[in-house]
């Protein structure tokens, strides 16, 4: 077993808790990352330990100052409320039971000023790591370290023998992919992770393919 040095002290960070500060954060991050910066209104419904100790251990401040673009060890965290004043974005907190998912666990629901609506649900599993586990409703599983693909199609045979070969053909390496489907022949996802970027180029060549409905680039965390 590989231990990292990170893994040994944790991230850099406002503390007091890298599960419910610094991954907090990282969600709200990928929320922003998802939605894009044009945000009216954000609501997050929190889940397990989140619900019981976000005030306390300040979730509330980091999970907003993530979605406003802040990294996990800027000082501004601690006035997370006041700065989304300032940009006359909108926010509040809930209470949830989602269920049986981890007990770090929010649901962000953000409003974009066109009056669109963005949806994301993740997690905080230690040490400031997260997983994202849906989009949109979408069901996913991904990280946020490394690039990542989100592939909406129809589920049909050659669509990710197609998707592979694109990559490939780019000199993109794929570090993990995923598959998930409700049912057999319907809307599927595919979750990509890779170590290069990813640039429109290819985006583009994927999008020639008739059952691709839907691409999401999403940029790695910092």
């Amino acid at each position: 077993m590989t231990v990292s040095l990170f893994d040994v002290i944790g991230p850099i960070m406002v503390g007091p808790s890298s599960s419910h500060t610094a991954g907090a954060i990282r969600l709200g991050n990928m929320a922003r990352k998802v939605s894009g910066e044009a945000i009216q209104a954000v609501k997050f419904y929190l889940h397990g330990s989140f619900a019981r100790t976000y005030r306390g251990h300040g979730t509330d401040r980091a999970l907003l100052g993530g979605v406003l673009g802040l990294a996990p060890a800027d000082e501004r965290i601690r006035e997370a409320f006041q700065l989304a004043r300032q940009q006359n974005i909108e926010y509040d907190f809930f209470t949830i039971d989602l269920g049986n998912v981890h007990p770090n666990t929010a649901h962000i629901m953000i409003t974009r000023k066109d009056g669109s609506t963005c949806e994301i649900s993740g997690s905080s599993i230690g040490g400031g790591k997260v997983v994202i586990t849906s989009i949109n409703k979408l069901p996913v599983e991904f990280s946020g370290n490394y690039t990542t693909t989100i592939v909406i199609h129809q589920d049909k045979p050659g669509v990710i023998a197609y998707t592979t070969s694109v990559f490939s053909h780019h000199h993109i390496n794929i570090a993990f992919l995923r598959v998930f489907r409700q049912l057999r022949g319907q809307e599927a996802s595919m979750i990509i992770e890779t170590d290069e970027m990813v640039d429109h180029e290819v985006i583009a060549t994927l999008q020639e393919y008739p059952d691709i409905k839907q691409i999401l680039l999403i940029e790695p965390l910092p």
